[in-house]
């Protein structure tokens, strides 16, 4: 755990949600660079063992000697693990398949659950100085991303504009008040962003209804468009704000990143001063 009179600390959330394919590691990817166009200092933690958000901002994978597994379960030093990217402000603890076996390592080690939360509280990333850090987990419920849980204050959810996509949400929801009831009681959740929206389809529309109706604020003022360049930036490994900045999925990713900033402007302004 780090001192309490270190400088204040980042705020961290995690990205999360058990299905796979509703724009997860875009949504990181993608409102961190967001962030960092906004002036702010934005660490990507890559806790996915597929690597794509390390990936997507263009970390080659025979670079990633020392990743989040190292920090994790060998107690690595940040700075051994930290790589640029070509975004100016947004810095990333990258992934590889080594991850995979995470999993399997941290259960049994008694502090199995804080690993995560240990490793992201210390004194040298507190030193690092950065306003925001956006933890992509994995597909899944899994040890890692409970780590990311425990080590977040909230959770920010993408949700694919599709059929029964709030009822796959229920079961996330119940692991978040596990987590506070248990470990984290300060965990909440960010915020609940709708992603791949068509507006022409009725469906969409539907779901965009039902998400307000149940969730009501907690669901963001904006929606993120399916947008071929949002598909086609990751193969480029740059965010879509670099690969094309004046997109449909580059503006919702700003829209977004203010909608975040707006939520914590105070406390922006109190580690700013």
């Amino acid at each position: 755990m780090s001192d309490p009179t270190s400088l204040p600390r980042a705020r961290i959330i995690a990205i999360a949600n058990q299905k796979g394919g509703v724009g997860k590691t875009t949504t990181a990817i993608n409102l961190a660079a967001a962030l960092a166009e906004q002036g702010l200092k934005v660490l990507l933690v890559d806790l996915d063992p597929q690597g794509n958000a390390s990936t997507g901002v263009g970390i080659d994978p025979a670079d990633r000697d020392k990743t989040t597994y190292d920090l994790l379960i060998e107690g690595a030093d940040p700075a051994e693990v930290l790589h640029q990217t070509d975004v100016e402000g947004l810095l990333i603890f990258p992934a590889n398949a080594d991850l995979a076996s995470a999993d399997i390592q941290l259960v049994s080690n008694e502090k199995r659950s804080s690993m995560l939360r240990d490793a992201l509280r210390q004194p040298a990333i507190d030193a690092m100085d950065f306003d925001f850090i956006l933890i992509d987990c994995p597909p899944s419920l899994s040890l890692l991303t409970v780590n990311a849980m425990v080590a977040a204050d909230s959770v920010l959810v993408p949700l694919q504009s599709e059929f029964y996509a709030l009822e796959g949400l229920s079961q996330l929801m119940l692991t978040v008040r596990q987590v506070r009831q248990s470990v984290n009681p300060d965990l909440r959740i960010e915020g609940v962003v709708l992603t791949m929206y068509d507006g022409r389809n009725n469906l969409s529309s539907q779901v965009e209804a039902d998400a307000r109706a149940n969730l009501g604020e907690l669901v963001y003022k904006t929606v993120i468009p399916r947008n071929v360049r949002l598909s086609e930036a990751p193969s480029y490994g740059m965010p879509v704000l670099t690969y094309d900045s004046m997109s449909k999925g580059s503006m919702a990713y700003r829209a977004l990143a203010r909608e975040v900033i707006e939520q914590n402007k105070a406390r922006l302004k109190e580690l700013q001063e």
